[in-house]
């Protein structure tokens, strides 16, 4: 039987292999964080308005879209969420295991604009020092922070 799956893999080469594939793994979606950090070393969060009462500060991020990268997932996240023009860095967080979902996080530089959060999602944003982050600031986004 393998001999025979071999063979047929040869065979139906190209854009038929790569359907094959699609069909038979797991669809993921990919989470996208930035750390947003401006040149005074403070970290831009967000008051994300779906979260959970209690732990609703956390870092700027959604998910990828298709064909698009992770550093490009950050960039638009961040641009629609503030309204700020940010630069992404090096990768900072890779987690994966979860039964649908993929969790990437890179660092981010701000680069230009003025805060201008999006009603719809944000509840409000800003700057802070990494040592004096908001009272309900995710554990995760707290870990990434501080691990510069």
């Amino acid at each position: 039987m393998k001999k025979i799956a071999a063979k047929l893999w040869r065979i139906i080469r190209g854009p038929m292999q790569w359907r094959v594939l699609w069909l038979w793994h797991s669809k993921f979606m990919v989470g996208v964080t930035g750390i947003v950090r401006d040149d005074e070393g403070r970290v831009l969060l967000l008051k994300h308005r779906m979260w959970p009462e209690g732990r609703q500060w956390g870092l700027p991020g959604g998910y990828a879209n298709k064909n698009e990268s992770f550093e490009d997932t950050v960039v638009r996240e961040v641009r629609e969420e503030t309204g700020l023009t940010v630069k992404t860095g090096e990768l900072a967080y890779l987690r994966s295991g979860f039964k649908l979902r993929i969790e990437v996080a890179y660092e981010a530089r701000y680069v230009s604009g003025r805060i201008g959060v999006d009603p719809f999602e944000i509840l409000e944003a800003g700057w802070f020092a990494p040592d004096d982050l908001p009272e309900g600031t995710q554990d995760l986004h707290r870990q990434l922070i501080g691990r510069r």
